[in-house]
């Protein structure tokens, strides 16, 4: 997203749009905020750091398991590789990567090279479903390469700022977000402050080829995710700091309803194992938390800020994960949890956190 101090103007103007922001407790498992007697364990670390790109924003696993797979700020698609402990390049949007790696500031640069964001697998075919920002949703096999584009608008509306996608692969759905059809993703502090509600909630179905509609006016529209009987679909919406379930299935398809309401900015979401959804969030307001003993003091400045929160099916917040310090990552855009350890990205640091928790 550009320098450090585009970082910290950025998240001054959101700080203005949300008066007080406040820092978390160190790097640690909570509880139930809401309980007693929940108690802290530490967690165990790794930060990999991305060379000469930073903004791993989301993470997908293939259907062997591998990966993390992400999106960077040079517009390139990168795996990790376990085996020999390094990141290599798996997929571009565009052919035209002229000037577009290096240490320079991307921003300049993403429009025309390109800048994924969300990323799913179809878990049946091993293709992968991107959402770049300015190349709208595009589809790349198992092998990498050069990502095919499958639309760039709905109703005759251009894609200004595609966001996250998820993939049904048994109904050949996919379904993803256009945070705006006025602002592009580097004017996404603009998006936020105006109260910008352009965005849309979409499906593209694979057989058909054909892109609906399925929510308009939406504020700042960010992560989606199905549910584990794939019979509602969320949507987080930024601005308004909440979920919002959309129904799939009858009796109850096409209503929408408020799933949960959170106490800050929500980026991206991902459900877990057990049905429990992973919200990753970049900062959160003084006023929604009284009486959650897990908050600490207000910060000096704006580095280190590092929220997680988790729903059960009910949209209740039954586990927190927080970093104030920024030891172990910073802005959380999403948590992707797999075989016991939590994966974190973020749209402005140069690395991806592990932390190993308990569980399978």
């Amino acid at each position: 997203m550009g320098n450090k101090l585009q970082y910290q103007s950025a998240f001054l103007a959101l700080a203005f749009l949300f008066a007080t922001l406040i820092s978390i407790a160190d790097g640690t498992l909570v509880g139930n905020p809401l309980g007693s007697g929940s108690g802290r364990q530490q967690p165990k670390s790794q930060v990999i750091p991305i060379m000469n790109a930073s903004g791993p924003e989301s993470l997908a696993f293939d259907r062997l398991g591998g990966g993390p797979y992400t999106g960077v700020s040079d517009g390139r698609i990168i795996k990790w590789d376990v085996e020999n402990n390094r990141w290599i390049n798996f997929a571009v949007t565009t052919p035209h990567r002229w000037g577009c790696e290096g240490s320079h500031d991307h921003t300049l640069t993403e429009d025309r090279c390109g800048r994924p964001l969300g990323l799913s697998f179809n878990l049946r075919t091993g293709d992968l479903y991107i959402a770049d920002a300015y190349m709208g949703l595009l589809v790349v096999g198992p092998q990498g390469g050069l990502a095919k584009p499958l639309a760039t608008q709905a109703q005759g509306i251009p894609f200004k700022f595609a966001n996250a996608v998820v993939v049904d692969h048994n109904s050949s759905v996919v379904y993803f977000t256009d945070t705006s059809t006025v602002f592009q993703r580097r004017d996404y502090v603009t998006a936020l402050i105006s109260g910008d509600k352009t965005g849309r909630l979409m499906k593209y179905d694979l057989r058909t080829k054909q892109v609906t509609v399925l929510m308009n006016n939406l504020m700042f529209p960010n992560g989606v995710a199905l549910s584990k009987n794939k019979d509602y679909l969320l949507v987080v919406e930024t601005t308004n700091s909440r979920i919002l379930r959309y129904w799939l299935k009858k009796p109850m398809a096409g209503k929408v309803e408020v799933f949960a309401q959170l106490p800050g900015l929500p980026d991206n979401i991902q459900i877990n194992h057990k049905g429990e959804f992973w919200v990753a969030m970049n900062a959160i307001k003084l006023t929604n938390l009284q009486g959650f003993l897990w908050v600490s003091k207000p910060p000096a400045d704006f580095d280190g800020l590092g929220l997680a929160v988790k729903l059960n099916e009910n949209g209740t917040i039954v586990q927190v994960l927080e970093d104030k310090e920024g030891n172990v990552w910073r802005y959380s855009s999403e948590v992707h949890e797999k075989l016991g350890s939590l994966w974190i990205g973020s749209v402005l640091v140069s690395f991806v956190a592990r932390l190993a928790i308990s569980g399978p």
